[in-house]
């Protein structure tokens, strides 16, 4: 299974570049041929989807909480119902779901997280006892087992030895502390992005998908950092969300900056919108053209219009 929150910490610059993930993955597998039966579950805590199949013999329904083995140990999951099409996912991102969750693990939720704001406001009292640098996002007790998870942002890395040892004699079970990112901590937080809407993050996407420049400008958007990037000082989500689209839509259309002969003049693709699939051309004679996209054809290596 893949990891729920991103590993690497971002440090904010002037640097466009820097809005961008370090690292472009393609999260795909095509060669893979996922089973006819895989639900879509959610962790509440991370809002994370995770895709999940049935042991033999066992049947859910849509709403149904469950038990999964998740990173960090046996969790509570809600099944959102069986996923037709799963988009961007690896095998390693599919698990089984261990059991459905019962009157006691649900009695055993609730009652975690009454627990897990008493945990806030003690790890808050010894991050200031031991004078560190962090900031906590939230706290969650699993289901499963005994493990509490405490996570933190920060801007430099934190020696949490001592802590670690004061929330273990303090809970009586294992503790982990898990350093995240900005986009993470957007994405547990939640809140409203400059379309008015809900984060993609937080909302909509299953995972945070690497985002880069090249997908703002293949979405012909403006590469002005304050236009192009979320709350949490990063590219926005929706640039990655709204890119497949995108790239299969100008697939069907002329590249900008290719030359044609029409109407006995050469003209020069000047601009393509792909959501009214309409392509603006400059003509030598001066003449400026706005033509639909439907009414070019590709011959070889070359385009024309029809």
């Amino acid at each position: 299974m893949s990891d729920i929150f991103e590993n690497d910490i971002y440090k904010e610059t002037e640097d466009l570049s820097s809005l961008e993930d370090s690292v472009a993955q393609d999260i795909s597998n095509e060669e893979y041929v996922f089973p006819k039966e895989l639900y879509k579950l959610r962790l509440a805590y991370s809002f994370e989807g995770i895709y999940a199949t049935l042991p033999q013999g066992m049947t859910i329904k849509e709403g149904d909480d469950v038990i999964i083995p998740t990173r960090y140990g046996l969790d509570l999951a809600k099944n959102l119902g069986l996923s037709k099409s799963p988009v961007g996912i690896k095998p390693s991102d599919v698990v089984e779901i261990s059991r459905i969750a019962t009157k006691e693990d649900l009695e055993k939720a609730a009652h975690l997280v009454e627990t897990e704001k008493d945990a806030f406001v003690k790890f808050k009292e010894k991050v200031a006892f031991h004078k560190l640098d962090m900031k906590l996002i939230t706290v969650h007790f699993l289901v499963g087992e005994q493990k509490a998870l405490f996570f933190f942002s920060s801007e430099n890395r934190v020696d949490f030895r001592d802590l670690v040892k004061d929330l273990v004699s303090i809970f009586k079970m294992r503790i982990e502390l898990r350093q995240i990112g900005v986009r993470d901590e957007s994405r547990i937080t939640g809140g409203l992005g400059v379309c008015g809407r809900p984060y993609c993050c937080n909302c909509i996407s299953d995972k945070l998908r690497p985002v880069s420049i090249r997908m703002a400008k293949d979405q012909n958007l403006s590469l002005n950092s304050m236009k192009i990037s979320g709350q949490c000082g990063r590219l926005l989500c929706c640039l990655s969300y709204e890119y497949d689209w995108y790239a299969e839509a100008r697939k069907k259309l002329p590249n900008e900056g290719i030359r044609l002969y029409y109407d006995d003049t050469n003209f020069r693709v000047t601009e393509v919108n792909p959501i009214t699939s309409m392509v603006k051309m400059s003509g030598e004679d001066g003449r400026i053209l706005e033509v639909n996209a439907k009414r070019f054809s590709r011959d070889g290596n070359h385009w024309k219009i029809n």
